[in-house]
């Protein structure tokens, strides 16, 4: 999968793209991820990548000129055109396996007020959102995408089946996690994950899961 970002702060991405998955998988060839500077894209000496929106208001908002530029710079008919910004639909794991499916993302991160309108009727394929909250730009939700999908390209996370059995793979959340010692300052680890009976151990885990998606997130039900 190649994976572009367009973001006017590509240092941001720079500790992300060097350490523990990422790494792993763009050395295993299965990404080719690229930070793109949105300011090398503009045609001024200043660099400048916002101006102050028409009709007035606060704040500045970004120009379509360098963006437009940048997206087809690297862009092809294959490519998926994604806008990061608060009106976009929320991002879930449905969405998350349904990009694992794409050749190239292309990742459009805003800052300031957002981005001229008219990036979002001729550029964009999808805009998303990853909560109710307001960041100072668009790389920490692009970054959190894109880990959520690259954890599910084949081969990435090595043990098989990681990834199927993760919260929110089947609508549930993940089931209670023990590993040694069996006992910890008066805490056991539950009897039937020790019985070795893997049939009743997986009905365990399933009813757990339940239990634990009813109690903390009834709603993925």
């Amino acid at each position: 999968m190649k994976i572009d970002v367009i973001t006017i702060f590509p240092e941001m991405l720079d500790g992300f793209l060097r350490a523990s998955m990422m790494k792993r998988a763009a050395e295993k060839g299965a990404i080719d991820l690229c930070a793109i500077n949105l300011r090398t894209f503009t045609t001024d000496k200043h660099q400048t990548t916002d101006d102050r929106p028409f009709g007035g208001g606060p704040g500045m908002v970004m120009k379509p000129e360098p963006i437009f530029a940048a997206v087809e710079s690297v862009r092809t008919p294959e490519s998926r055109v994604i806008l990061m910004c608060p009106q976009g639909r929320v991002f879930h794991q449905a969405i998350a396996r349904e990009l694992t499916a794409e050749k190239h993302l292309i990742f459009i991160c805003g800052h300031y007020e957002g981005v001229d309108e008219r990036v979002r009727e001729a550029l964009v394929t999808d805009e998303l959102s990853i909560g109710d909250y307001v960041l100072t730009n668009g790389v920490l939700p692009a970054a959190v995408v894109i880990d959520s999908v690259v954890r599910l390209l084949p081969g990435v996370l090595g043990g098989e089946g990681a990834a199927e059995q993760e919260s929110f793979s089947e609508a549930t959340l993940e089931y209670p996690q023990y590993t040694r010692p069996s006992e910890f300052r008066g805490m056991a680890v539950p009897e039937i994950l020790l019985n070795g009976n893997h049939a009743e151990i997986a009905r365990w885990r399933a009813e757990q899961s339940r239990q634990r998606t009813e109690e903390r997130r009834p709603d993925l039900l």
